[in-house]
Parts: structure tokens; sequence; C-alpha cells
């Protein structure tokens, strides 16, 4: 979540950002501010009815004491205990209000992101490689997959519905090859450390790293232990240290992650209906970095680069592009799209993306770190990418080194993991 200080000191500049990110119709931020005007009026009526009840107890006491009666004061006392109450239940009520609509309100965007209406005004910032030739037409993963049988779509729909897949033999290997080689390359070459959690987490996960309250509908729930399938193992990982007070000293901390991911795709009807791009489960290597605020953008760099290095290991041509205003999800300041070119498909698909969250996440999640001795904790920045996606790193490799026979060539960085 944002700085309470916006609502309180720039709601103007927030109705500026929500139109800036085209989610004008997302918050009400007239609502908030009176929510929030009236939340601390009734703070200082509440607090201004207890001194005067704390008073008029005392002279009740003092009534008692030397025998006096004190029926009237003990019958205006407890009106003022009513009043008191009704406050309380007031504010309760506003509360709830203001943290749903406060939850709602997006992240501040960095300088850096371009003013835009949708993905089309996306920036690119830099390629690498060059895209394969071939002497023959190139096949969509999907086709290849099915024709050599690496891939079972039918039998996927059959055991569990439309978007879910069968991996036979080779790609099954070869996905498996894929997350090995990105875990040794993250963790020994990297710096960062493997960490193996829940694919299943609570509600307070679920908030943390902004998934709830407003994206429930599109993620997987177990309403009756009230917990959710993660959509990226960013929840797992960006919650280790919910609720704790990490030592500046500690930091950056990276970790990465391998996990299965869960996803409605609710709002991508019609969209990349065919094979391993768009489905309700898939593979993912993740990286997390927890940082010092004033670093936080140079390590976003940093996490791409990482990124970019498995495909610069696997030798397929990529492009990395700045996402944005309105293409960046509401948890991000800043992020970046890594495009895979899929020579099959005739275009480039995103591959990772990776954000600065800056203290937005931390908020949320209630993450702090003490800067120094003596100093007071403060919340640090969370940032996340893929490192990569499987499934469709696995799709990439088979459009760009497939044969025209139908053959399947291994890249160099994966045949240790083939053997």
């Amino acid at each position: 979540m944002i700085d309470p200080a916006y609502i309180k000191q720039d709601i103007e500049g927030l109705k500026k950002l929500l139109e800036k990110r085209s989610m004008t119709a997302a918050v009400d931020l007239d609502r908030v501010k009176t929510i929030d005007e009236e939340r601390r009026a009734l703070i200082l009526k509440s607090d201004e009815l207890r001194e005067k009840r704390n008073r008029l107890s005392k002279e009740i006491g003092q009534k008692k004491s030397k025998g006096e009666n004190a029926d009237e004061l003990m019958a205006h006392v407890q009106g003022l205990s009513g009043e008191i109450k009704e406050y309380g239940d007031r504010m309760a009520a506003l509360d709830e209000e203001f943290t749903d609509l406060h939850l709602s309100i997006p992240n501040i965007l960095h300088e850096s992101v371009p003013a835009g209406k949708n993905e089309t005004d996306n920036v690119v910032i830099r390629a690498w490689g060059d895209k394969p030739a071939f002497s023959f037409t190139p096949k969509p993963h999907y086709d290849l997959g099915v024709e050599s049988g690496i891939l079972d779509f039918e039998r996927g729909v059959k055991l569990a519905g439309a978007r879910f897949y069968l991996y036979r033999g080779l790609a099954a290997q070869m996905e498996r090859a894929i997350i090995n080689f990105m875990l040794d390359l993250h963790t020994r070459e990297h710096g960062y450390t493997e960490v193996f959690g829940p694919f299943i987490v609570n509600d307070e996960s679920m908030t943390g790293t902004g998934q709830y309250p407003k994206f429930r509908d599109e993620y997987y729930r177990i309403e009756r232990d009230g917990l959710s399938l993660i959509p990226t193992a960013e929840v797992t990982l960006t919650n280790i240290y919910r609720d704790e007070i990490l030592d500046a000293s500690s930091l950056p901390i990276k970790v990465t992650m391998q996990s299965a991911c869960f996803r409605r795709e609710a709002g991508a009807a019609g969209k990349d209906t065919r094979g391993l791009i768009r489905v309700h489960q898939f593979q993912k290597v993740e990286l997390v970095k927890f940082v010092e605020p004033e670093t936080s953008f140079d390590e976003l760099e940093m996490l791409t680069a990482d990124a970019e290095d498995v495909l610069k290991r696997l030798n397929l041509h990529y492009r990395v592009v700045l996402l944005c205003s309105a293409d960046t999800s509401a948890s991000s300041s800043k992020t970046y799209d890594i495009e895979v070119w899929m020579p099959g498909m005739n275009r480039y698909v995103e591959i990772s993306s990776c954000s600065n969250f800056i203290d937005y996440q931390a908020r949320r999640a209630k993450i702090r770190y003490r800067p120094g001795q003596g100093r007071k904790p403060e919340y640090l920045h969370t940032l996340n990418g893929s490192g990569l996606a499987a499934g469709r790193t696995l799709a990439a490799i088979m459009e760009n080194y497939q044969t025209e026979k139908g053959e399947i060539i291994t890249p160099q960085a994966l045949k240790p993991y083939m053997e």
C-alpha cells in the first residue's frame, strides 16, 4: 500500500496518478479522503470524551470517599461510555472501509515510467541476439509438440479442463533440465539463496504482495481452509519476512524458488488459447530481493540482467521493454518485461516481468529494517522477477531449436542436465 501521508497531503496528486494509470474508476479517492477526515475527527472526539470520563470518575471516587451522593455523576459517566462505544463502532466500520480502499490505491510510479494508455505505448529499451534464420517455415511449439508426441493437450483437458496440458518424454525432461539450469545459475553465479516453500498460502500472504483483496477472483482459493494456490513464488518468498524487522547489515537479501504457479486467467478469455503461453498451471523460477530504498532501482537493473542471462546462455533472441503507466501492475513502481522471440508464432512473447515495488509490498506485509544503531525501523523495498517461466522457456527452445524434420536440438547450456 502507499504511504498514508499521500492521502492526507496530496489527494490531487493521487487523482493524477490514477489518471496516468487509466484507473480513475478503480478507487473513489474523494471517499477515501472523507473517511480519513471523519476517522481523525472521531479520534479527537473519543479522546475528549475519555478525558472527561476519567475526570468525572475521579470526582465520583472523591464524593464516595466523603460519603456524598454520586448518582448523577455516575449516570453522566455511563452516558459518556455509551457515546464512546458508538464512536468506537463507527470507527471500526470506517477503518474496515478505509483499509479496503487504501489497499486498492495503486503504487506511485517512478519518474522514468513513460505515460501510455496500453501495451502499444511500452518502450523497447534494448535487444540481444539475432532472430534465427530457417530454410523452412518454423512451426509453433503447440503443433511441433503434438506432432512429435511430447505435448498432449487433449489429455490435459481430459484430466483437468481447458488450458491444462501433459508433457511426455523430451518435454518433461527438458523442462526439468531448464529449472535445474536456472536454479544453478542464479545460486552459483548470481548470488541468490535457494528456498523451497509452500505452494498454498494464507490470506495474509496474498494480501502482503497485492493479490488480495482487489484481485481475489483471479486466483484459485480453498474456501474451507482459508488458503489459496500461489500465482507465483513471489507470494511465498516475499512473505518470508512478513511482520519482521531486519538488520541493515543483512541487506540485500536475494532468494530464488522453483514452484508450480496457478492462475485462473479470467481476464484473458480468447487470448493465447493454444499452447503453453497462457495456461492455468505452469512452473517458474522466481527471483525476489529485499533491499534498502536508496539502492532499489539499481537492484532492479541487476535483477533484470540476472533474468536476461538465462536467455543469453540459451542463445535465445529477446528484447527488454519498459512498461508504460497504464500497463504497469498496480503494485509496481517500475517494470521491465523481457520478451523472447518465438519464430513459429512469429512474434515476441513475455517470458519474464521484473518489478520494483518500492515500499508498497513492505507496507502491506509490514517488512521493515533498522538502518542503524538506535534508529527507528523503516520500510525496505522489495523487488521480484521471473527467472524464468519454465513452460514459456521450453516453448521458446522448441521453436528456436527445431529442425525441418521436427526434432528439437538441445541448447549447449542444457546438455549437462539432459545426460
